[in-house]
């Protein structure tokens, strides 16, 4: 069974709280421990007593987001026992869940990835984010030499994938603008999902590798 963080301190979760609200929607370099500390109610010495620099509580906030989802798709990919494509239906749909739910993550992640990849490396070890990673790797990897997936680089595992599921949200006020009456961006996303889950299913599925091969 996997280790879990302490619950954390009243006051430490509010402070959590406002401070990933105001880093997911302005972005490292645009928020301040001062806006923090008036969102949370409290004065900056408050604030510092609890995280003294900017960087350790952000570090904190990219945790918890990332923990709040990670050891979840690790789970579903792990269940070898599932055929592939509904390990990729789930694993599509936690991923939607959490970005309907923060509609700005997408971006603040794509973001961040460009303004300090160095400081998320050191940050995903620091909190134990790069062993689910390494865990979900070496799944995939042993089901890949089991034969029960295809052989495919893992980055292109990696492209595929996001390419397909986070575009979508990265553009979604310029495709609102496009949407059918009466559609809204939910339903479409509810749509995409199928495609999502039908390319990286051929992408992995050894099913399609079969029927590419019968089909000559």
């Amino acid at each position: 069974m996997e280790s879990q963080s302490p619950t954390p301190a009243p006051m430490e979760e509010r402070i959590l709280a406002c401070a990933e609200q105001l880093f997911v929607e302005r972005g490292f370099a645009a928020t301040n421990m001062s806006d923090i500390a008036a969102n949370v109610g409290i004065n900056r010495p408050t604030l510092h007593y609890y995280f003294r620099t900017k960087e350790k509580l952000f570090q904190a906030v990219l945790g918890r987001i990332l923990l709040s989802f990670i050891p979840r798709v690790y789970d579903i990919i792990s269940r070898s026992d599932l055929p592939v494509v509904r390990r990729i239906e789930q694993v599509v749909d936690a991923y939607i869940g959490i970005f309907m739910s923060k509609p700005c993550l997408p971006l603040f992640m794509a973001r961040e990835i460009q303004r300090d990849p160095a400081f998320l490396v050191e940050m995903a070890r620091r909190e134990q984010i790069d062993h689910y990673v390494h865990k979900i790797m070496r799944a995939l990897q042993s089901e890949m030499e089991q034969g029960k997936l295809k052989k495919v680089p893992l980055l292109t595992v990696f492209y595929t994938f996001y390419g397909l599921l986070a575009f979508p949200f990265l553009t979604r006020k310029l495709a609102e603008t496009f949407l059918p009456e009466g559609e809204n961006f939910a339903e479409t996303v509810g749509r995409w999902k199928q495609q999502v889950v039908r390319q990286v299913g051929t992408l992995l599925s050894m099913d399609s590798l079969t029927g590419q091969t019968s089909g000559r």
